[in-house]
Order: structure tokens, then sequence, then C-alpha cells
């Protein structure tokens, strides 16, 4: 990366060889494109081989348990063919974050083009202590989770935005806010959206031992919260004490004309008051209609409107229009949206930045289903599980151990629920045989899905934030994205495993009514 601080420590150099080495690799088109290509011919081979694994697993529709052998698909035989022509197209269109971001996009990129969030960040440096500014973040970051991926699309480019704005560097709001976000994912003061999923595949796993044990919603609720804390006090530390110094200053790249840094005209301050307004009585407007029991915005059937809620699964729409029509305000009175169609031209800019993800995504994409499709990676899940299930390890040990376990199964499995699906039915009922309750199995998982999702490139929305990164550094690569995110990973990993230790010494519950032991 450019203008690095010259450092001597060894976790430096390390970081900056990772860099290197990651940055020396083809462009990403190109390098998922080779990706691609090897898991064609890995999953042919490995088919050829007759590489299987057997194990139990739940049924995510069904959720049913049963004894299943997984055998490896290939992607050169007839079907295999025939499924990569014919899922092609349907691999990128139902890719889950392209839609996300598009239309996401269609909103937010009217914020930045009319001018309204850099005037909304420029009133919130005027507010905002300068050491607050990582925390704070952090915290948003981790709290995004509750709307399952938004954060992603919403808080990582506006954190490279705010940090920008106080003229430290760019790429350590982006990694700041990833690292709540993503690395974070599985920690939150409110029951989120991966609550319900995660607890009935933990309940269908218990009914192999014990046909009546029920796992709780909030179950994992109070180590949840101690857990944000952790990753919010991680996160700013690693932000402010290892990424941030291995960066130039940005002030060094910046000119005194920059937009980012000039005051607020008159036109602005006032395009600004009436956009926020109008910001706030939406926001006050979906408040209102969300309560009402019989409300459109939640479940029919339950009256949850976090649980399978119109409110949640259309939070995307919902997200794009409270930026849209403040943007939309902003831009009329503060006199940018002052021609004919230039709404329009907004929007058409809006994609046509998006360009270069959307050539990356295709790519990525087909790598991801490919791999799905030849379940490798579930293979190696089950095996892995049935080795460490074999260890004769038990205790907290075990657990550490099972936290670890997972964070590399996450480096190829990017899905939660999914993952979930094959190593609760072993996990769940092999600990509960050691007197420890599915919550706690289920906690030690959440943690080793969260940690790694921050530097694998099979997580859906890594490709997105090189996109992001590239706007600050041309030269942003895998690499660069990796060595950055590498000692959240680590942190994380060491700091949450060894809050579970500490959990399980003092006994204390998981959540309410949630024991460590049965």
């Amino acid at each position: 990366m450019n203008g690095k601080k010259k450092q001597k420590n060894i976790f430096t150099k390390a970081l900056n060889g990772i860099e290197r080495v990651g940055n020396r690799l083809p462009h990403p088109i190109v390098l998922f494109s080779l990706l691609t290509l090897f898991v064609i011919a890995l999953s042919a081979l490995c088919a050829l081989l007759g590489v299987q694994a057997t194990g139990e697993m739940i049924d995510p529709a069904t959720l049913q348990t049963a004894t299943q052998t997984v055998s490896a698909v290939s992607l050169l035989s007839r079907d295999g063919i025939a499924y990569m022509l014919t899922s092609l197209v349907d691999n990128f269109t139902g890719f889950a974050p392209l839609g996300v971001v598009l239309v996401t996009m269609l909103g937010v990129g009217c914020a930045e083009g009319s001018g309204y969030l850099s005037a909304l960040l420029k009133k919130l440096v005027a507010v905002t202590p300068k050491a607050l500014v990582t925390p704070t973040l952090v915290f948003l970051g981790v709290l995004s989770n509750v709307a399952t991926d938004i954060g992603y699309v919403i808080l990582i480019p506006i954190g490279a935005l705010l940090f920008k704005a106080y003229g430290r560097h760019p790429l350590a709001g982006l990694a700041a806010a990833f690292a709540g976000v993503s690395g974070g994912f599985s920690a939150n003061l409110i029951i989120g959206a991966l609550d319900p999923l995660l607890a009935g595949i933990s309940t269908e796993a218990a009914h192999i031992v014990d046909s009546n044990f029920t796992v709780g919603v909030t179950d994992n609720w109070y180590f949840m919260i101690a857990s944000t804390f952790l990753i919010v006090a991680g996160g700013t530390l690693v932000t402010d004490r290892i990424v941030e110094p291995r960066l130039a200053k940005w002030q060094e790249t910046q000119t005194k004309e920059d937009p980012a840094l000039s005051p607020l005209t008159a036109k602005e301050s006032r395009g600004m008051k009436w956009a926020t307004a109008v910001l706030l009585a939406l926001a006050l407007g979906l408040v209102l209609a969300a309560i009402p029991q019989n409300s459109f915005l939640r479940n029919p059937d339950t009256g949850s409107f976090t649980v399978d809620a119109p409110l949640i699964n259309g939070l995307v729409v919902l997200i794009a229009l409270l930026f849209f029509i403040p943007a939309v305000t902003y831009g009329k009175i503060a006199g940018v949206y002052h021609e004919k169609g230039s709404i329009c031209r907004q929007l058409e800019q809006n994609m046509s930045a998006m360009g270069s993800y959307i050539a990356l995504i295709f790519v990525a994409a087909q790598f991801v289903n490919f791999f799905n499709y030849s379940k490798l990676g579930t293979i190696l899940a089950i095996s892995g599980a049935e080795f460490l299930k074999s260890s004769g390890i038990s205790g907290p040990v075990l657990m550490v151990l099972f936290v670890l376990f997972s964070a590399l199964i996450n480096l190829i499995m990017g899905s939660a629920t999914a993952k979930w699906t094959v190593l609760a039915p072993v996990f769940v009922p092999m600990f509960m045989m050691l007197g420890y309750s599915p919550a706690l199995t289920q906690v030690a998982y959440r943690i080793g899905d969260s940690v790694t999702n921050i530097i694998t490139p099979l997580m859906s929305y890594f490709a997105m934030i090189v996109v992001f990164a590239k706007r600050y550094d041309k030269q942003t690569g895998i690499g660069t994205l990796i060595s950055m995110m590498l000692p959240y990973s680590l942190l994380f990993f060491i700091s949450w495993s060894a809050l579970l230790v500490v959990w399980m010494l003092l006994g204390l519950p998981l959540g309410p009514g949630a024991g460590l032991t049965l």
C-alpha cells in the first residue's frame, strides 16, 4: 500500500509480506476465474477417486435429522456440465449480495452524489469527539447485523467516508466497519435474524439425544451482549494501534480544495436541515406503522416484526428509500438537482459506478456456486467433525478447539446456517453426552463462524469490500484487504475464546434460563 510507515516489529513485517504476496496475485476477476477452473478440475478428480463422507445432517427445509453419505460431485460429468451451462445466469442473478447491493446503491448513491451524506458527516464531525469515532463505528457495525446483511452495503462505505471527513485514512474506517459488521457478526445487544435460524437447527440436533429439548431464540443473549463490548474494544484497539499506523496519513494525499474539508454553504445547510427532517419523519412513520399488532410490516401469523416479517424481508427497499427521498430533498434545495432529468442521471451514475463490482460478482458467483455443487466443502466439514469427535478431548479445551474448527470451516463454507446444518447433528449431541447444553455448543460455533468472515474470499461480500477499497487506493487487492483484516481476526478469536472459557469457569448463564450444562 502506498506511503506505509517504516516499522520494524515482526508482526507488521508479516502483515506487509501477506499484503505483497496477496497483491501479486492476478486481478480479482482473473483470480476467481482460475479458482473456478480449479474447483471444476478438483471436483472431477475427487469424484473419480470416490471421495465421500458420512455423518448426521439436518435438512434445512424440514429440520429432520438423518444419516447421510455425501459424495464429491464432478462438474465435468454429464450432469455437471449441464449444471454449469444452465445455472450460469441464475448463479449470477441469484447471488445474494448482487440485488442487495444494487438496490441499496440506488438510494445510497443519491445520498452521496447529491452531497447530503457529505453534509451529514461534516455535522457529525463537528459534534463527535475524535476519540469516539472508531468505537462508535465498530459498535454500529455490530448492531447492524440485526438487519442481516444491510451493514455490508451501508455502513462499510460510510465508515470510509467518516474517517476521511476526520482527516483519517478512509481504508482504516472501512476496516473498522468491516470488523464490526462481519467479524462481530454474531454479537449484538438485541435478538437478530440469525438467532431463530440457528436455534431451530440446534433444537432438531438436540432431539437426537432428548426429543423434548428446545433451544430458545434468546438462549445466547447474555453472552452476545457481553461479546458486543468485547468486539468494540478489540476492533478499536486493532484499528487505532495496528491498522491505521500501517497506512499513510490521509492528509498527505488531500488538498486544501478537497470538498470533504470545506464548510457548508447557506444552501447546503438549509438543504441538510430539510432533508434530515424528511428522514426523521420517514423513520418515525415507519416505527408507527410497525407498532400495531396487525401491521402490514409484521409477520401475519406470529405478529413478529423481526422473524420472517415484511419489515425485515423488505428492509433493503426501505433503506434505499430512506436514503433516496432525503437525498432528493437535499439536492433540490441545495441546487444540485436543478436541471431536468438530473435525478435520473444520478441514478444512472450510481449504476455505472458499480460496473467493476458487477463484473467481479459474475465470476465470484460461479466460483461459490460451483464449489457448493461439488460438495467438497460439506465433505471437509463432516470429515473434520468426525475427527474432532473422536479426539477424546473434553471440557473448555474441547470448546476452544471447536471454535477453531468452526473458524477454519468458515474459510470454505460461507453460510452460517448451511455450516450449522452439517455441524450441529455431530457436536450438539456429542457435547450433550458430555453434559454441556446445546446453547453452549451454539455459542462456540457462532464465535468460530464470525471471526474468519473478514479474511475469506468465499464470504459473499468480500469482493464488494475490495471494490469499495479501490476507491481510495487503486492498488488495493485481495492481499491488502486480508492483511488489514487479519489482526482483527486473530484478536477476535483469542479474546472471544478467552471470554467463553471465563464464562464457563464462572458458570454464568448464556441467556434467560439457558445454562452451560444440562
